[in-house]
């Protein structure tokens, strides 16, 4: 499993020019290095503000990238916006070239992708809890077979508890934590339309708002109306559009917002979906606030307490405590 950057941005690149790469470009080349010990120093010496278990982590990751991958090796990354996953075949093993992605990922592989995905709705639980790791380079072995029959439209997967090779306390929690929000994730996207109008309602009422929700039907391009006061004069009036479903949230649609009444009020899109490049462009040229389905889950949960019982009952969730 290798992440597709910081932000999850390069899956499109990688398609396109057959690679898949990470960053650490601070590190230089893993190649001139003697061995995995003196590459770890560098690590220490250029990130000596980090934790010591976070700067060998980092410089492990880049040296399994490098090292451990072979010809012939399957590779998985996962498309968040379209919640599916992209499968390959190495065809090249490690190089470092700045110019092939950026060089804010210089090392490359080079990738034979496959053009069927695999959503990640049709994964066992087993392997989404896996698959939900913060590392950047990790092994998926135990779900090879899984991937395997999806992609032949064969359901039957085998669920087997993968094995853990990093000891280091800070990931475990940041692992735990992120495999957590990954899991929400899975359960917003299962909510219905309405439900999820009704979600982001008591997201609002949680920061304050009085809300009003539109009835099914036509909604004139608004599905909330959220303002401070009981009576709904009071600034800031928030209008917003809620789409829940696999497909990016175009321009047009924006627009459509942008153009309903009131049309003073602020603007919120959420999109289960993710956005196009056009609509994120034409969001930040008229102050839209985008929300995707990451970005919505980190709010409820910092909000969740605040949420009414009636909305919480939707995503029913149990606060966990972990060690600092």
């Amino acid at each position: 499993m290798v992440r597709a950057g910081d932000n999850n941005e390069l899956i499109s690149l990688w398609l396109e020019k057959g690679v898949a790469s990470i960053g650490w470009a601070d590190l230089d080349n893993p190649k001139k290095f003697r061995n995995r010990n003196d590459f770890i120093e560098k690590a220490h010496e250029i990130y000596y503000g980090e934790k010591p278990g976070t700067r060998i982590n980092w410089a492990s990751q880049v040296w399994r990238f490098a090292y451990e991958i072979e010809i012939g090796d399957r590779i998985l990354s996962y498309a968040r916006d379209k919640r599916e996953y992209i499968v390959g075949k190495v065809t090249g093993t490690h190089k470092y070239d700045s110019t092939a992605v950026s060089d804010y990922y210089p090392n490359c592989i080079s990738v034979k992708w496959e053009e069927k995905k695999v959503s990640r709705d049709l994964l066992s639980q087993a392997a989404k809890n896996s698959l939900g790791s913060t590392l950047t380079v990790f092994r998926v072995d135990d779900w090879g077979t899984e991937f395997d029959n999806l992609l032949k439209n064969n359901d039957k997967n085998p669920i087997i508890p993968p094995p853990s090779d990093d000891d280091d306390e800070d990931f475990i929690i940041e692992d735990f934590v992120s495999k957590a929000l990954t899991l929400i994730q899975d359960k917003v996207d299962k909510l219905d339309a309405w439900q999820m109008q009704e979600l982001v309602a008591g997201l609002l009422q949680a920061m304050g708002y009085n809300v009003k929700v539109s009835k099914k039907g036509p909604d004139g391009g608004v599905d909330i109306l959220a303002h401070k006061d009981a009576l709904g004069f009071e600034r800031p009036i928030i209008k917003v559009q809620v789409k829940h479903r696999k497909s990016s949230s175009s321009g047009p649609e924006i627009q459509q917002l942008l153009g309903a009444h009131p049309l003073d009020a602020s603007c919120l899109f959420v999109s289960t979906g993710g956005f196009t490049s056009h609509a994120e462009a034409i969001a930040k040229h008229h102050n839209v606030k985008l929300l995707d389905l990451e970005e919505l889950v980190n709010m409820i949960v910092f909000w969740y307490e605040k949420m009414p019982n009636d909305t919480r009952s939707l995503l029913p969730l149990q606060k966990i405590y972990v060690p600092e």
